[in-house]
Protein backbone atom coordinates (compact mmCIF):
# COMPACT_ATOMS: atom_id res chain seq x y z
CA UNK A 1 0.00 0.00 0.00
CA UNK A 2 1.49 3.32 -1.08
CA UNK A 3 1.29 6.30 1.25
CA UNK A 4 2.03 9.98 0.75
CA UNK A 5 3.51 12.47 3.18
CA UNK A 6 3.53 16.18 2.30
CA UNK A 7 5.70 18.70 4.15
CA UNK A 8 5.25 22.45 3.73
CA UNK A 9 7.24 25.53 4.68
CA UNK A 10 6.33 28.61 6.70
CA UNK A 11 2.69 29.48 7.33
CA UNK A 12 1.59 32.75 8.88
CA UNK A 13 -2.09 33.70 9.00
CA UNK A 14 -1.87 37.26 10.34
CA UNK A 15 -4.95 39.20 9.26
CA UNK A 16 -6.70 36.17 7.75
CA UNK A 17 -10.46 36.34 8.28
CA UNK A 18 -11.54 34.08 5.40
CA UNK A 19 -9.89 30.71 6.04
CA UNK A 20 -11.68 29.05 3.13
CA UNK A 21 -9.79 31.03 0.48
CA UNK A 22 -6.18 30.53 1.62
CA UNK A 23 -5.57 27.00 0.30
CA UNK A 24 -8.51 26.72 -2.10
CA UNK A 25 -6.21 26.40 -5.15
CA UNK A 26 -4.02 23.62 -3.70
CA UNK A 27 -6.34 21.79 -1.30
CA UNK A 28 -7.02 19.00 -3.80
CA UNK A 29 -3.32 18.13 -3.51
CA UNK A 30 -2.87 18.67 0.22
CA UNK A 31 -6.05 16.82 1.15
CA UNK A 32 -4.90 13.80 -0.85
CA UNK A 33 -1.88 13.28 1.42
CA UNK A 34 -2.02 10.59 4.08
CA UNK A 35 -0.08 12.94 6.36
CA UNK A 36 0.29 16.72 6.01
CA UNK A 37 2.78 18.72 8.12
CA UNK A 38 3.96 22.35 8.09
CA UNK A 39 5.70 25.02 10.15
CA UNK A 40 3.16 27.28 11.86
CA UNK A 41 4.77 30.71 12.19
CA UNK A 42 2.10 32.56 14.12
CA UNK A 43 -0.07 32.23 17.20
CA UNK A 44 -3.85 31.96 17.04
CA UNK A 45 -4.52 34.66 19.60
CA UNK A 46 -7.23 37.28 19.69
CA UNK A 47 -5.79 40.77 20.24
CA UNK A 48 -8.55 43.38 19.83
CA UNK A 49 -7.51 46.29 17.64
CA UNK A 50 -4.29 44.65 16.48
CA UNK A 51 -3.32 45.72 12.96
CA UNK A 52 -0.76 43.21 11.66
CA UNK A 53 0.53 45.67 9.06
CA UNK A 54 1.24 48.35 11.66
CA UNK A 55 2.05 46.64 14.94
CA UNK A 56 4.52 43.85 15.68
CA UNK A 57 3.21 40.53 16.92
CA UNK A 58 2.52 37.41 14.88
CA UNK A 59 -1.06 37.05 16.09
CA UNK A 60 -3.65 35.51 13.81
CA UNK A 61 -7.42 35.53 14.35
CA UNK A 62 -8.48 32.20 15.89
CA UNK A 63 -10.85 31.64 12.96
CA UNK A 64 -7.82 31.53 10.64
CA UNK A 65 -6.83 28.18 12.13
CA UNK A 66 -9.66 26.62 10.17
CA UNK A 67 -7.50 27.04 7.04
CA UNK A 68 -5.31 24.25 8.40
CA UNK A 69 -8.29 21.94 8.76
CA UNK A 70 -9.62 22.78 5.31
CA UNK A 71 -6.21 22.02 3.77
CA UNK A 72 -6.02 18.71 5.63
CA UNK A 73 -3.17 19.40 8.05
CA UNK A 74 -2.66 16.61 10.57
CA UNK A 75 0.22 18.16 12.49
CA UNK A 76 2.18 21.42 12.70
CA UNK A 77 5.48 22.51 14.20
CA UNK A 78 5.53 25.57 16.47
CA UNK A 79 9.20 25.94 17.41
CA UNK A 80 10.20 29.22 15.80
CA UNK A 81 11.05 32.83 16.61
CA UNK A 82 7.48 34.18 16.60
CA UNK A 83 5.72 31.62 18.78
CA UNK A 84 6.14 33.98 21.70
CA UNK A 85 4.25 35.05 24.81
CA UNK A 86 2.64 32.93 27.52
CA UNK A 87 -0.95 33.91 26.77
CA UNK A 88 -0.47 33.66 22.98
CA UNK A 89 1.11 30.20 23.19
CA UNK A 90 -1.57 28.86 25.50
CA UNK A 91 -4.32 30.22 23.25
CA UNK A 92 -2.73 28.80 20.11
CA UNK A 93 -2.23 25.36 21.62
CA UNK A 94 -5.85 25.33 22.79
CA UNK A 95 -7.10 26.30 19.34
CA UNK A 96 -5.11 23.54 17.64
CA UNK A 97 -6.31 21.00 20.19
CA UNK A 98 -9.91 22.05 19.61
CA UNK A 99 -9.45 21.39 15.88
CA UNK A 100 -7.72 18.06 16.46
CA UNK A 101 -4.43 19.18 14.90
CA UNK A 102 -1.37 17.64 16.54
CA UNK A 103 1.65 19.83 17.32
CA UNK A 104 5.27 19.72 18.39
CA UNK A 105 7.88 22.32 19.28
CA UNK A 106 5.88 24.42 21.75
CA UNK A 107 4.01 23.64 24.92
CA UNK A 108 2.73 24.80 28.27
CA UNK A 109 5.99 23.60 29.83
CA UNK A 110 9.32 22.12 28.79
CA UNK A 111 8.14 18.51 28.77
CA UNK A 112 5.23 19.19 26.40
CA UNK A 113 7.22 21.56 24.16
CA UNK A 114 10.01 19.04 23.56
CA UNK A 115 7.62 16.10 23.08
CA UNK A 116 7.27 14.69 19.55
CA UNK A 117 3.97 14.48 17.74
CA UNK A 118 3.13 10.89 16.85
CA UNK A 119 0.34 10.01 14.44
CA UNK A 120 -0.85 6.56 13.47
CA UNK A 121 -2.81 6.24 10.27
CA UNK A 122 -3.75 3.14 8.29
CA UNK A 123 -1.26 0.98 10.15
CA UNK A 124 1.68 3.36 9.67
CA UNK A 125 3.16 5.43 12.51
CA UNK A 126 4.73 8.84 11.81
CA UNK A 127 6.82 10.89 14.22
CA UNK A 128 7.56 14.62 14.11
CA UNK A 129 10.09 16.50 16.22
CA UNK A 130 10.77 20.22 15.87
CA UNK A 131 13.36 22.58 17.35
CA UNK A 132 14.34 26.19 16.76
CA UNK A 133 17.82 27.68 16.80
CA UNK A 134 16.31 31.13 16.22
CA UNK A 135 14.72 32.40 19.41
CA UNK A 136 14.71 35.33 21.82
CA UNK A 137 17.10 35.10 24.77
CA UNK A 138 14.49 35.97 27.39
CA UNK A 139 11.16 34.30 28.19
CA UNK A 140 10.97 32.37 24.95
CA UNK A 141 12.32 28.86 25.59
CA UNK A 142 9.91 26.62 27.48
CA UNK A 143 10.77 26.07 31.15
CA UNK A 144 9.92 23.44 33.70
CA UNK A 145 6.64 25.15 34.47
CA UNK A 146 6.29 27.89 31.84
CA UNK A 147 5.07 27.96 28.21
CA UNK A 148 7.56 28.37 25.38
CA UNK A 149 9.31 26.69 22.49
CA UNK A 150 11.77 23.80 22.16
CA UNK A 151 15.20 25.22 21.41
CA UNK A 152 18.46 23.89 20.00
CA UNK A 153 20.93 26.74 20.53
CA UNK A 154 23.73 27.64 18.19
CA UNK A 155 26.82 29.72 18.89
CA UNK A 156 28.71 32.32 16.87
CA UNK A 157 32.37 33.36 16.84
CA UNK A 158 34.34 35.75 14.65
CA UNK A 159 37.72 34.49 13.46
CA UNK A 160 40.18 36.97 11.91
CA UNK A 161 41.25 36.18 8.38
CA UNK A 162 45.04 35.95 8.23
CA UNK A 163 45.60 34.54 4.74
CA UNK A 164 46.90 36.69 1.92
CA UNK A 165 46.68 40.42 2.51
CA UNK A 166 44.15 40.19 5.33
CA UNK A 167 46.77 40.17 8.09
CA UNK A 168 48.01 43.68 7.27
CA UNK A 169 44.83 45.28 5.91
CA UNK A 170 42.63 47.03 8.50
CA UNK A 171 38.92 46.56 7.94
CA UNK A 172 39.02 43.06 6.45
CA UNK A 173 35.84 41.35 7.74
CA UNK A 174 36.29 38.29 9.95
CA UNK A 175 35.14 34.78 9.12
CA UNK A 176 31.88 33.97 10.89
CA UNK A 177 32.01 30.57 12.59
CA UNK A 178 28.89 28.79 13.90
CA UNK A 179 28.36 25.57 15.82
CA UNK A 180 25.67 23.86 17.84
CA UNK A 181 25.49 23.63 21.60
CA UNK A 182 26.87 20.15 22.26
CA UNK A 183 24.72 19.21 25.26
CA UNK A 184 21.54 20.32 23.51
CA UNK A 185 22.48 18.47 20.33
CA UNK A 186 23.22 15.27 22.26
CA UNK A 187 19.85 15.47 24.01
CA UNK A 188 18.12 16.11 20.70
CA UNK A 189 19.79 13.13 19.02
CA UNK A 190 18.81 10.94 21.94
CA UNK A 191 15.19 12.05 21.54
CA UNK A 192 15.30 11.35 17.81
CA UNK A 193 16.80 7.90 18.34
CA UNK A 194 14.05 7.07 20.83
CA UNK A 195 11.40 8.32 18.40
CA UNK A 196 12.89 6.32 15.53
CA UNK A 197 12.50 3.17 17.62
CA UNK A 198 8.80 3.86 18.14
CA UNK A 199 7.60 4.92 14.67
CA UNK A 200 7.94 3.96 11.01
CA UNK A 201 8.90 7.37 9.59
CA UNK A 202 10.61 10.30 11.32
CA UNK A 203 10.51 13.96 10.27
CA UNK A 204 13.06 16.26 11.94
CA UNK A 205 11.98 19.88 11.53
CA UNK A 206 14.18 22.91 12.27
CA UNK A 207 13.78 26.69 12.35
CA UNK A 208 17.22 28.13 11.61
CA UNK A 209 19.44 30.05 9.23
CA UNK A 210 20.16 33.56 8.04
CA UNK A 211 19.53 34.60 4.44
CA UNK A 212 20.63 32.27 1.63
CA UNK A 213 23.83 30.76 3.02
CA UNK A 214 23.66 27.41 4.78
CA UNK A 215 25.71 27.88 7.93
CA UNK A 216 27.94 25.26 9.54
CA UNK A 217 25.65 24.73 12.52
CA UNK A 218 22.75 23.90 10.21
CA UNK A 219 24.71 21.16 8.47
CA UNK A 220 25.89 19.89 11.85
CA UNK A 221 22.32 19.58 13.13
CA UNK A 222 21.01 18.08 9.89
CA UNK A 223 23.66 15.37 9.66
CA UNK A 224 23.31 14.54 13.35
CA UNK A 225 19.52 14.24 12.97
CA UNK A 226 19.82 11.70 10.16
CA UNK A 227 22.57 9.82 11.99
CA UNK A 228 20.19 9.58 14.96
CA UNK A 229 17.34 8.13 12.90
CA UNK A 230 15.49 10.90 11.04
CA UNK A 231 14.23 9.97 7.58
CA UNK A 232 14.08 13.55 6.33
CA UNK A 233 15.15 16.96 7.64
CA UNK A 234 12.82 19.88 6.96
CA UNK A 235 14.37 23.33 7.38
CA UNK A 236 12.55 26.66 7.46
CA UNK A 237 13.02 30.24 8.56
CA UNK A 238 14.79 32.32 5.87
CA UNK A 239 11.54 32.41 3.80
CA UNK A 240 13.03 31.40 0.47
CA UNK A 241 14.30 28.11 -0.94
CA UNK A 242 17.78 27.03 0.14
CA UNK A 243 19.91 24.16 -1.08
CA UNK A 244 18.92 20.50 -0.91
CA UNK A 245 21.39 17.87 0.26
CA UNK A 246 21.15 14.08 0.02
CA UNK A 247 22.98 12.66 3.03
CA UNK A 248 23.16 8.88 3.44
CA UNK A 249 20.36 8.65 0.83
CA UNK A 250 18.11 10.85 2.95
CA UNK A 251 17.12 14.41 2.01
CA UNK A 252 17.93 17.57 3.90
CA UNK A 253 15.78 20.51 2.84
CA UNK A 254 17.69 23.46 4.29
CA UNK A 255 14.98 25.98 3.44
CA UNK A 256 11.55 25.44 1.94
CA UNK A 257 10.39 29.06 1.78
CA UNK A 258 6.83 30.20 2.33
CA UNK A 259 3.72 28.11 1.91
CA UNK A 260 1.32 30.81 3.11
CA UNK A 261 2.78 34.07 4.36
CA UNK A 262 1.37 37.51 3.63
CA UNK A 263 2.39 39.98 6.35
CA UNK A 264 5.38 39.74 8.66
CA UNK A 265 7.47 42.19 10.71
CA UNK A 266 5.47 45.22 9.49
CA UNK A 267 6.05 44.31 5.82
CA UNK A 268 4.21 42.35 3.17
CA UNK A 269 6.01 39.32 1.81
CA UNK A 270 4.78 39.88 -1.70
CA UNK A 271 4.72 36.74 -3.78
CA UNK A 272 7.86 35.17 -2.32
CA UNK A 273 8.33 31.69 -3.71
CA UNK A 274 8.41 28.48 -1.72
CA UNK A 275 7.92 24.79 -2.26
CA UNK A 276 6.26 21.83 -0.63
CA UNK A 277 7.69 18.33 -0.54
CA UNK A 278 5.94 15.08 -1.36
CA UNK A 279 7.30 11.76 -0.12
CA UNK A 280 5.95 8.55 -1.63
CA UNK A 281 6.22 5.58 0.72
CA UNK A 282 5.82 1.92 -0.22
CA UNK A 283 6.33 -1.32 1.64
CA UNK A 284 10.07 -1.20 0.96
CA UNK A 285 10.37 2.35 2.26
CA UNK A 286 10.71 5.70 0.51
CA UNK A 287 10.21 5.38 -3.24
CA UNK A 288 10.38 8.97 -4.41
CA UNK A 289 10.70 12.52 -3.09
CA UNK A 290 9.77 15.54 -5.18
CA UNK A 291 8.92 19.19 -4.67
CA UNK A 292 6.51 21.66 -6.24
CA UNK A 293 6.84 25.42 -6.33
CA UNK A 294 4.17 27.69 -4.87
CA UNK A 295 3.58 31.43 -4.64
CA UNK A 296 0.68 33.40 -3.22
CA UNK A 297 -1.54 35.89 -4.96
CA UNK A 298 -2.46 39.44 -3.96
CA UNK A 299 -5.57 37.83 -2.44
CA UNK A 300 -3.25 35.76 -0.21
CA UNK A 301 -4.07 32.49 -1.90
CA UNK A 302 -1.39 29.81 -2.27
CA UNK A 303 -1.10 28.74 -5.90
CA UNK A 304 0.90 26.05 -7.66
CA UNK A 305 3.68 27.23 -9.98
CA UNK A 306 5.10 25.24 -12.88
CA UNK A 307 8.92 25.02 -13.00
CA UNK A 308 8.82 26.19 -16.61
CA UNK A 309 7.33 29.47 -15.40
CA UNK A 310 9.89 29.81 -12.59
CA UNK A 311 13.15 29.46 -14.48
CA UNK A 312 15.01 31.94 -12.27
CA UNK A 313 13.87 30.31 -9.02
CA UNK A 314 14.68 26.88 -10.42
CA UNK A 315 18.17 27.97 -11.46
CA UNK A 316 18.82 29.45 -8.01
CA UNK A 317 17.65 26.30 -6.25
CA UNK A 318 19.71 24.12 -8.59
CA UNK A 319 22.82 26.22 -7.95
CA UNK A 320 22.33 26.16 -4.18
CA UNK A 321 21.78 22.39 -4.25
CA UNK A 322 24.79 21.72 -6.48
CA UNK A 323 27.00 22.90 -3.61
CA UNK A 324 25.96 19.67 -1.87
CA UNK A 325 26.32 17.59 -5.03
CA UNK A 326 22.56 17.33 -5.51
CA UNK A 327 21.08 17.29 -9.01
CA UNK A 328 17.46 18.24 -9.57
CA UNK A 329 15.33 16.58 -12.24
CA UNK A 330 12.32 18.44 -13.64
CA UNK A 331 9.40 16.21 -14.62
CA UNK A 332 6.38 18.24 -15.70
CA UNK A 333 5.28 20.28 -12.62
CA UNK A 334 7.52 18.30 -10.27
CA UNK A 335 11.17 18.61 -9.34
CA UNK A 336 12.46 15.19 -8.32
CA UNK A 337 15.18 15.28 -5.65
CA UNK A 338 15.46 11.56 -4.86
CA UNK A 339 14.15 8.31 -6.29
CA UNK A 340 14.91 4.76 -5.29
CA UNK A 341 17.48 3.35 -7.71
CA UNK A 342 17.32 6.59 -9.60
Amino acid sequence: MERTVILTGDMNFKGVTDPESIFAEVSDITQSADILFGNLECCFYDVPGHDPAEREGFYAPPVAAEALTLAGFDVVGMANNVTYGEAAIRASLARLDALGIAHTGAGTDRASAYRPAIIEKDGKIYGFLQRTSVFWPKNHAATGSGPGVAVLPGHTAYRPQIDGYAANRPGVPPEIVTWTDRAALDAYCEALATLAGEVDFVVASHHWGYEAEVLAYQTEIAHAAIDAGADIVLGHGPHYPLGIEIYKEKPILYGTGNFSFDVGHHARHGDWIGFFTTIRLAAAGVEEIFIRFVRHTDRNQTILRHPADESEALAELAARSSIFGTELSVEDDRIVIWRRNG
